[in-house]
C-alpha cells in the first residue's frame, strides 16, 4: 500500500484501434487505478526511479502475497505519466493463461504498442516449439520503434509473473532482458523469483530489487496506513501491536483494519488486537487462498509438518517430514516468498512469518491433531542430539512429554545455572508437574531454588527434604536412578543441598547453622567441584560478614570468587564481586572496592555486547561509590548507564539495589518523596536468602523520614522494630542502630527548638548506645563502622552542648579513617548540624579532608543562598564537545559512547564529570539542556 494525498485518478492514454491485436484483452494492459487514498513511501519511489537508468535491465519487486506489490508500481506508474515527458509505461497483467507462448507475445506486443513501440504481429510471425528466429526479428521490430524517439524511456512492468510456468515464456523474457535497447527496461513483479540470470544482473549493477523487506510498512507507515486508508483512529500503543504482530505485513494490517471497523468501544478495540492472530478468519481465508492453495501437495505437507517449528533448518525439517530435501525446500520456498525469513547470512535457518505460522498451525491441528506431539516429540530429540536444550525442552513440553522435559532440564541446567537464566530455569520449573519433580533430586533443588528467588523459606527448605528422600529412594530402588541424568548436578546434589539449607540459615540469620551447612558442603565436595568449593567458602565468608569479622570474611570472599572463576561461572564470580566490593567498603577501603569495580566492568564488557548478566549491577556499585565521594553527575551517569542496560543485565536478587542508590541520590537533592517511592519499588524487587541483611530497607526509609524532618514516622518505625539501647550490639542490627542514633538526636534538637524539657536524655541514650557500638566494632577492626560512629558521637556531644569534645571525636574520626577523603556525604548527609560543626572545625582541626569539606560547604552556601550560575567556569574542550553531543542521544549508554569514541570507560566519566562540573550540572538530561541553552549544541 503505497503513496500519500488524494489524488485524481491516472491511467494510460487510450490505445487506438489498431494498435491491439486480436484475440487480445485489453484489460490487461493498464494498471489498477491509483487509490485515492495512500500512504507515501518516497523512498520505494526513489529505488523504482533507477529503472530509468540507461544501464538498467530490470527491477524485480519479489514478495510473497499482500506485501502491496502491484500497488507500489502502479502508484509509481502514476507518478512517471504526471512528472516526467520522457517516460512511458507499458503494463501487462498475467494471467495462467499466458503459459501459452503464443498468447503471452500477443499481449506483450499489445502492451509496447500502447507506449508507441509499435510491432506488427505479422512480421514477428508464428511462435514454434522453441524460442523461434522471431524474437529477433521482435527485438528488432521494438529498437527500431524505441529509435523513432531516441529520448523517450520505455518501461515494461509484467505484474503477477510468478503465475509464469512454462520454460519457453521464461527463455524469451530472458532474451529480452539481454538484447532489447538501452532505453527500454523492464519490471517484474512476483511471489517468486523467476529462473532468471538475477546473480549475474546484479553483478553487472543492472538489476534493481525489491522484496518483502523492503515493502514492509515501518512504524509510521503503519499509523499512517491504519489512519488515513483504514480510516481508523488508534492509539500508538495500539499500532505498534498490531506492527509487531503482522511485522509490517500490509495485508495482514488491512485485514484487521477491516475487523476493527464496526469496533467503537475502546476496550473492544484492545481486545481485538491482542486477540488478533492467524486464527483469524480473515487472516486464514486470505492465506488459505492466495498461499496455500496455490502449493502442490509436497510442499502443502512440508509447510504443515514444519509448521511447529520457531525456527526452521533442512536437517531438522527432514527429521520431522522424513524426507533428505529440506535444505533444498526451504531455499525453494524462499526464492518463492512463501513467508519464510532468512535468520542468517548463510540460508541455513529460517522461520515463518508470524502470521502464516499461526495458520499453517491451526490447519494442522485441525486436519491432524494426533500428529502434532508426534512431530514435537521428534522435534525435541533432534535439538536433544545437537545439545540445543532450551528448544528441546520447549518442544517435550509442548507434547505434553514431562518425564523427558524433566530429563532434558536436567541436561540443560549446567549452563543455563552458568549463564544466570533466571526467568528460563523458572519458567521451566513451574512448568513441570509435581510428581516429575519430586522424582528427581537434581529438579528438586532447582525447584528449592525457585522458591528461594520468591523469598518462600519453607517451600525451599520442602523441597530440599524431597531432592534427600529422592537420592535414599534410589539406593532402595536403583531403578529410579536410570531415569535421571548422568551430570555433575547430580553427582554433587548432596553437596548442593547443604549450599542451599546454608542460604536458608543465611536467611533467617542463623549465622552457626550457615557455617555448619557450608562446611559440610565442603567436605562432600570433591577437588575440582570448584563451583560448590566457591558456593561453601561464599556462605563462609558471608558468616564471618554477617558477624562483623570483615578480615576474614574478605580473605574467605575472595577466595570463593577465585573458585568461581575456576568453574567458568563468568556471571555467578561478577555478583560475588560485587559483594566482595561492599565488603571492602565495610573496611574503610572504598578506593579497593572502586578497583574490583572497575577491573570487574572491563571484563564484563570486553567480549562485547550482549553484555553479560550483573554488567548493570557494577554500574550501580560504582553509582554508589560516586555519590558518596560527592560525586553526583558520575552516580548520575553510572545509574543512567544501568537503567539503560536494563533486566537482562542485571542479577535478580540484585535488582532493588538500583533503586536504593537513586533513592540516596535523590536525597541528597531534597526529593525526599520521590526517594521514598524508590524505596518502595526496592522494597518489592527485594529477595531474601542470597546476602546479609546488613540494610535493612525499612531503616533505609526511616533515615530519609529523619533527613526530611518525619519524626513520627521513623518513631513509628523505631517501635515497630521494638529498637533498643541496651540491644545487642550484633552487626547484622547496627545499621537499624546507627538510625536510631540518628532519630534520638533528631529528637533532641527538636526539643531544644521547641524550649522543651527532657531534650538530654535522648542524647545520653544516643552516647551510650555509640559507645556499644563503637566499642562492638574495634573488636573486629570494622574501620567503616568506626568512621560512621565516631562522626555520630561527634553530632551527640555537640547536641549535648560539648563542641570541644565533638570536635576532637571528629577529628580522630577523619585521622583513623583509612580512607578519609571517601567520607565526604558521610558528613554533608548529616546536614545542618554537621555543617555548623565543621564550620567550628575549620580553624581548629587539621584533619586533611577539611580543606575540600570547607569548598564543598562552600558550594552548598551558594547553592542555598540562590546565587546565579557562570555561563561556564571554563570553555570545553573539543574532545569533550564530542562527548557532549553523543550524550544527547538517550539511547547510548556509557559504553557505547566509549566504544565510538575509542576510549575507556574511566576516559569517558573523565570527561564526562568535566562537562558536568563546567555547565554546573549533576546529571546527563540537564547537561544537555545547559548546553542547548548556551548555543553548545
Amino acid at each position: 500500500m503505497n503513496a500519500g494525498r488524494d489524488h485524481e485518478t491516472v491511467t494510460q492514454p487510450p490505445l487506438t484501434p489498431g494498435t491491439v491485436p486480436t484475440p487480445v484483452l485489453a484489460t490487461k494492459l493498464f494498471p489498477p487505478p491509483r487509490r485515492p487514498r495512500l500512504v507515501a513511501r518516497p523512498e520505494l519511489v526513489d529505488r523504482l526511479d533507477t529503472a530509468l537508468d540507461v544501464s538498467h535491465r530490470l527491477t524485480l519487486v519479489s514478495a510473497p502475497a499482500g506485501f502491496g506489490k502491484t500497488t507500489v508500481l502502479s502508484d509509481w506508474a502514476a507518478r512517471l505519466v504526471e512528472h516526467r515527458t520522457d517516460a512511458r509505461v507499458a503494463w501487462l497483467s498475467l494471467d495462467p493463461g499466458d503459459n501459452d507462448p503464443a498468447r503471452f507475445v500477443r499481449h506483450l506486443l499489445a502492451s509496447l504498442a500502447g507506449v508507441g513501440l509499435e510491432v506488427d504481429p505479422a512480421v514477428v510471425g508464428p511462435w514454434g516449439g522453441a524460442i523461434p528466429d522471431a524474437m529477433d526479428v521482435l527485438v528488432n521490430e521494438v529498437t527500431r520503434a524505441a529509435g523513432q524517439a531516441p529520448e523517450t524511456r520505455a518501461i515494461q512492468v509484467l505484474d503477477d509473473y510468478h503465475v509464469i510456468e512454462s520454460s519457453q515464456v521464461h527463455e524469451a523474457v530472458v532474451f529480452l532482458l539481454d538484447h532489447l535497447p538501452a532505453r527500454v527496461h523492464l519490471v517484474l513483479a512476483t511471489r517468486s523469483d523467476p529462473p532468471f540470470p538475477l546473480a549475474r544482473l546484479r553483478a553487472r549493477g543492472q538489476l534493481t530489487e525489491l522484496r518483502a523487506a523492503d515493502l514492509c510498512l515501518s512504524r509510521t507507515e503503519a499509523h499512517d496506513f491504519l489512519e488515513q486508508v483504514m480510516g481508523l483512529d488508534l492509539t500508538d500503543a495500539d499500532v505498534d501491536a498490531l506492527d509487531e504482530r503482522t511485522e509490517g505485513w500490509v495485508a495482514g494490517l488491512q485485514l484487521a483494519g477491516l475487523s476493527m471497523r464496526g469496533l467503537d468501544d475502546r476496550g473492544q478495540i484492545t481486545a481485538f488486537i491482542e486477540a488478533f492472530t492467524g486464527s483469524h478468519r480473515f487472516v486464514v481465508d486470505y492465506l488459505a487462498d492466495e498461499v496455500l492453495a496455490r502449493q502442490p501437495d509436497h510442499v502443502h505437507d512440508f509447510l504443515l509438518r514444519t509448521a511447529i517449528l520457531d525456527r526452521l533448518t533442512g536437517p531438522l525439517c527432514d527429521a520431522l517430514t522424513g524426507s533428505t530435501d529440506g535444505a533444498r525446500t526451504l531455499r525453494r520456498l524462499e526464492k518463492d516468498n512463501l513467508f519464510v525469513v532468512p535468520l542468517d547470512a548463510h540460508r541455513a535457518w529460517y522461520r515463518y512469518h508470524h502470521l502464516f505460522s499461526d495458520v499453517l498451525r491451526a490447519r494442522l491441528l485441525a486436519n491432524d491433531p494426533a500428529e502434532v506431539p508426534l512431530l514435537h516429540r521428534r522435534a525435541s530429540d533432534w535439538f536433544a542430539e545437537h545439545e540445543e536444550y532450551e528448544d528441546a525442552v520447549r518442544h517435550a513440553l509442548a507434547a505434553g512429554d514431562f518425564p523427558r522435559a524433566g530429563y532434558l532440564m536436567e541436561r540443560a541446567l549446567p549452563d543455563a545455572r552458568r549463564a544466570r537464566q533466571d526467568s528460563l530455569l523458572l519458567t521451566w520449573m513451574h512448568s513441570l508437574p509435581t510428581d516429575v519433580v519430586r522424582r528427581s533430586p537434581v529438579l528438586s533443588i532447582w525447584s528449592a531454588w525457585s522458591h528461594l528467588m520468591s523469598g518462600d523459606l519453607d517451600a525451599m527448605e520442602h523441597w530440599l527434604d524431597a531432592a534427600e528422600a529422592a537420592l535414599e529412594a534410589a539406593t532402595q530402588d536403583p531403578e529410579l536412578a536410570r531415569g535421571w541424568a548422568d551430570t555433575e548436578d547430580l553427582r554433587t546434589a548432596p553437596a548442593s543441598i547443604q549450599i542451599y539449607r546454608a542460604s536458608i540459615a543465611q536467611a533467617r540469620g542463623d549465622v552457626i547453622s550457615t557455617v555448619r551447612h557450608a562446611r559440610r558442603a565442603l567436605d562432600l565436595a570433591g577437588p575440582d567441584d570448584h563451583l560448590i568449593r566457591g558456593q561453601a567458602r561464599a556462605f563462609l565468608g558471608l558468616a564471618a560478614w554477617a558477624e562483623g569479622r570483615v578480615a576474614p570474611a574478605l580473605t574467605t570472599f575472595g577466595a570463593a570468587v577465585r573458585d568461581l572463576h575456576d568453574a567458568g561461572n563468568l556471571v555467578d564470580a561478577l555478583d560475588a564481586t560485587i559483594v566482595l566490593a561492599d565488603m571492602w567498603v565495610a573496611s574503610g577501603r572504598p578506593s579497593r572496592a572502586r578497583r574490583l569495580y572497575e577491573q570487574a566492568l572491563t571484563q564484563a564488557t570486553s567480549g562485547g555486547e550482549p553484555y553479560p548478566r550483573a554488567t548493570a549491577d557494577l554500574h550501580v556499585g560504582l553509582a554508589e561509590l560516586d555519590r558518596e565521594l560527592d560525586h553526583l553527575a558520575g552516580a548520575e551517569e553510572h545509574l543512567e548507564t544501568a537503567r539503560l542496560l536494563g533486566q537482562r543485565s542485571s542479577i535478580t536478587e540484585n535488582r532493588h539495589r538500583w533503586h536504593v542508590a537513586m533513592a540516596h541520590l535523590r536525597a541528597v537533592t531534597g526529593d525526599h518523596d520521590e526517594a521514598v517511592r524508590l524505596l518502595a519499588r526496592a522494597e518489592s524487587l527485594y529477595r531474601r536468602g542470597f546476602w546479609p541483611e546488613l540494610r535493612p530497607l525499612p531503616a533505609v526509609r526511616a533515615r530519609l523520614r529523619i533527613a526530611a524532618g518525619d519524626l513520627a514516622a521513623a518513631t513509628a518505625w523505631a517501635r515497630e522494630r521494638g529498637l533498643d539501647v541496651e540491644d545487642d550490639t550484633s552487626y547484622l542490627r547496627e545499621y537499624e542502630h546507627l538510625t536510631l542514633v540518628r532519630l534520638l538526636l533528631a529528637d533532641a534538637r527538636a526539643d531544644s527548638r521547641l524550649g522543651h524539657p527532657g531534650g538530654d536524655a535522648p542524647v545520653a541514650d544516643a552516647l551510650h548506645l555509640l559507645a556499644r557500638l563503637h566499642d562492638a566494632a574495634s573488636e573486629t577492626g570494622r574501620f567503616g563502622s568506626l568512621v560512621e560512629i565516631q562522626v555520630l558521637q561527634g553530632l551527640a556531644h555537640q547536641a549535648a552542648g560539648d563542641v570541644t569534645q565533638a570536635l576532637s571525636t571528629l577529628e580522630r574520626a577523619l585521622t583513623q579513617a583509612p580512607e578519609p577523603d571517601g567520607c565526604v556525604r558521610l558528613l554533608l548527609d548529616e546536614g545542618p548540624p554537621m555543617q555548623a560543626l565543621l564550620r567550628a572545625a575549620a580553624t581548629d582541626l587539621a584533619a586533611p579532608v577539611l580543606g575540600r569539606l570547607r569548598a564543598l560547604l562552600e558550594v552548598a552556601d551558594a547553592s542555598a543562598t540562590g546565587q546565579p550560575q557562570q555561563a561556564l567556569t571554563a570553555p570545553l574542550s573539543r574532545r569533550e564537545l564530542d562527548v557532549l553531543r553523543l550524550l544527547q542521544d538517550a539511547e547510548r549508554t556509557g559504553p557505547d559512547i566509549a566504544r565510538e569514541l575509542y576510549v575507556s570507560l574511566n576516559t569517558l566519566r573523565t570527561h564526562t564529570k568535566r562537562i558536568f562540573t563546567k555547565l554546573g550540572v549533576t546529571n546527563r538530561a540537564a547537561a544537555v539542556r545547559r548546553a542547548t541553552e548556551l548555543g553548545l549544541l
